[in-house]
């Protein structure tokens, strides 16, 4: 059985979470919600309206975690997804969290991340000579970390699936999936 993994915390947005959670259920794999700790988290909604220069935040789902990250044995699962929202600004200062990711890109395993994960990534030290899309306003921040830029819907860097935004679920997911499976074959 497929395991994977998904990494994220109140504010994490709610179709970057649900969509991917939802999906690799579809695929047959068993999926674990990780977060900084093991309780119902509140997700919410970034959308695009007319008049603002940059996206609006409303509530989202409720979603129980599994376990908090101090619980997390990275072995057991063979891929990793990391979603967006505001949940990365915070969960990249949780020891456990850069423990997790770093296990992920020690092992070369699959890992998916979108929007704001970067962020994330650049604590956790993986992002320096890596390629990586992100929501566009992350640029500086991508570029700052070591890494290299891309706008684009499916970014792949090796291990790595990247992608902009939510709008970019169907590419994104479509990669992450190929990589996994060929991952799993071997």
């Amino acid at each position: 059985m497929v395991r994977v993994l998904i990494l994220t915390g109140d504010a994490g947005e709610s179709l970057e979470v649900m969509y991917p959670l939802q999906r690799m259920k579809e695929e047959g794999f068993e999926v674990d919600v990780a977060a900084p700790e093991k309780k119902k988290i509140q997700l919410v909604v970034h959308d695009f309206e007319e008049g603002f220069d940059t996206y609006t935040e409303k509530l989202g789902y409720k979603l129980q975690a599994d376990l908090a990250f101090k619980d997390v044995d990275p072995s057991k699962y063979d891929a990793l997804i990391i979603p967006g929202g505001r949940a990365p600004e915070y969960i990249r200062n949780n020891k456990d969290f850069i423990r997790i990711v770093r296990y992920f890109f020690e092992k070369n395993s699959p890992v998916a991340e979108l929007c704001h994960a970067p962020l994330a990534l650049a604590a956790a030290g993986v992002l320096k000579g890596r390629t990586t899309a992100a929501y566009p306003a992350l640029e500086p921040d991508v570029i700052g970390a070591g890494g290299r830029f891309v706008d684009g819907a499916a970014v792949i860097d090796g291990n790595l699936v990247s992608a902009r935004a939510w709008p970019d679920h169907p590419e994104w997911m479509r990669a992450f999936i190929k990589l996994l499976k060929e991952k799993v074959k071997k």
